[in-house]
């Protein structure tokens, strides 16, 4: 049996990266560990899928080791997380401990507009950045994947209450121009890189969608996908803030989810790439299948009416 392709944050919700990293590598016959936080419906789900599974915290040494050893390939991601750099440095040290020959990190695209002179108000941006930098010195044989804003997260998560109710999307972004890419293309990406990683260590990947647009434009789209029309409505940084904090976000989580919506408004988010067509042979999703895919979730049910 050939080493496994080690994979964390396996079990996410249906859609999510890690999820759709080990379907893919099975699909492919890629003998995959699995690392899960809890043991739960969803571990049980990936075993039925064929994956091995080992439960454990990215911060547990122990854990670590037993993820690890034995794989000479593995996947690195965390969702935001004031532990994400000692979560991030606990893994690197046991990869290289045992001797892992690529480590695939899943970090995020402004860390490119990022220095040792430059930063930004975001916590979790920091502590990426630095995480980039302590893989770098580790010398492990590492590949960093940067992404740009997920479909799945301001896109579907943010926008579809307003749209439902006001036929509105409503965020903070002003007139500034953004490429979200869909968490199935990072994944095709990311896998693609797990079944052949040697020719990519040491490069950084971006991965974006297929257009860089206002969120006017993606309105007209979110428009055409559903039959109706929808319009963006900007909404001021603070106000936005603030509802994420009285409905019980995490206050790192907010502080970086508002230091994105500053960014939008900035035009730091406009950027484009190709390199998931490049890994992959497959264009990124557009907003506008997107949206069509998820139309349920934009549409007010019989109840809501």
């Amino acid at each position: 049996m050939a080493n496994p392709i080690l994979v964390t944050g396996a079990a996410g919700r249906v859609g999510g990266v890690g999820r759709t990293i080990t379907q893919l590598l099975l699909k492919q016959g890629q003998a995959v560990r699995a690392m899960v936080r809890n043991e739960d419906e969803r571990a049980q789900a990936l075993r039925d899928m064929g994956a091995e599974v080992v439960v454990g915290s990215l911060l547990d040494l122990d854990s670590m080791h037993r993820a690890i050893a034995g794989c000479e390939t593995m996947y690195f991601g965390m969702s935001v997380s004031d532990t994400y750099l000692a979560a991030t440095v606990n893994a690197a040290a046991v990869a290289k401990h045992h001797g892992v020959k690529a480590f695939i990190n899943m970090s995020q695209m402004t860390l490119s507009q990022m220095s040792i002179a430059e930063t930004t108000a975001s916590p979790q941006h920091k502590l990426h950045w630095l995480a980039e930098q302590a893989l770098n010195w580790s010398g492990l044989p590492v590949v960093h994947v940067r992404p740009s804003v997920f479909l799945e997260g301001l896109f579907l998560i943010f926008t579809s209450d307003s749209v439902r109710k006001s036929n509105q999307i409503r965020l903070p972004f002003g007139e500034g121009k953004t490429s979200p890419v869909a968490a199935e293309d990072v994944a095709r990406a990311v896998a693609a890189l797990l079944a052949n990683p040697q020719p990519h260590i040491g490069k950084i990947h971006h991965l974006t969608g297929p257009q860089s647009e206002n969120m006017h434009f993606y309105a007209q789209e979110y428009s055409k996908a559903l039959g109706r029309t929808i319009s963006f409505q900007d909404i001021p940084v603070e106000p936005w803030r603030e509802g994420l904090l009285q409905s019980g976000q995490p206050v790192h989580l907010v502080n970086h989810l508002a230091t994105m919506a500053d960014l939008h408004r900035a035009g730091s988010y406009d950027r484009m790439s190709h390199d998931v067509f490049k890994l992959t042979g497959q264009a990124s999703l557009n907003v506008r299948e997107f949206v069509r895919r998820n139309a349920a979730t934009f549409n007010a049910s019989a109840k809501e009416v």
